[in-house]
């Protein structure tokens, strides 16, 4: 837990802040962002895609992106789910994470830790992990099939026999970790319960925006 800091219209996580060569953020509803955020088609999976198979039209559905390019920066958006940060100082490559519960129950974020490590030679050790703003355990509740996805994480919720509230920042945290990150830091901030901080799609439906939460290298 902990507060954002603010720059240019989106808010900052205290763990990223002293990266000089990073760009990061996490948007509000009414956040302007920076011009040329790659983005792709999320589609609720575990899937981890590069930046560059994005540009070049190789991949045009996922739910990751990652980079170590210059000036390059990846995005993407949520309104509810669990956006995920990933900074990696030694190799100055990045992620960036969709994590609604199906992506959640997929261990994307970890999924996305392994390609940092696989593609770009980071150690799981040397990364800082921002969660930031998500639906809440106070807020979020699921049927029991939904809940007992992840039992192997908070095993209360593996036994589910009726809806439960869960928490997704809290599942991805714990992800994290079991990837062998130990820098993670979890805003806590639910969006269902501040409309006029952030949108959320449980309490405005098809009407709610979205924002982007952004990662790059600087130029």
């Amino acid at each position: 837990m902990g507060s954002f800091g603010n720059s240019c219209g989106a808010a900052q996580a205290p763990n990223l802040t002293g990266f000089e060569w990073l760009m990061h953020g996490f948007g509000f509803r009414d956040s302007q962002y920076p011009d040329g955020i790659t983005g792709v088609r999320q589609i609720h999976s575990g899937i981890v895609a590069t930046a560059a198979e994005v540009r070049n039209g190789f991949v045009r559905e996922a739910d990751a992106l990652v980079t170590d390019e210059h000036g390059v920066t990846v995005g993407i958006r949520t309104a509810d789910c669990v956006p995920v940060l990933i900074a990696d100082p030694v190799t100055r490559s990045v992620a960036a994470i969709h994590a609604g519960w199906r992506g959640s129950a997929k261990n994307i974020a970890a999924n996305a830790v392994s390609e940092l490590v696989t593609r770009y030679g980071a150690r799981a050790e040397d990364l800082h992990a921002a969660i930031g703003p998500a639906i809440g355990g106070c807020c979020y509740e699921v049927g029991p099939e939904v809940a007992r996805r992840f039992g192997a994480w908070i095993p209360e919720y593996g036994r589910a026999e009726s809806p439960v509230k869960i928490d997704l920042g809290r599942v991805n945290r714990m992800q994290l970790e079991a990837a062998g990150v130990r820098d993670v830091w979890n805003s806590g901030e639910c969006t269902n319960c501040n409309p006029e901080r952030y949108f959320s799609f449980r309490r405005e439906r098809e009407k709610a925006g979205r924002m982007t939460a952004f990662i790059g290298r600087r130029s």
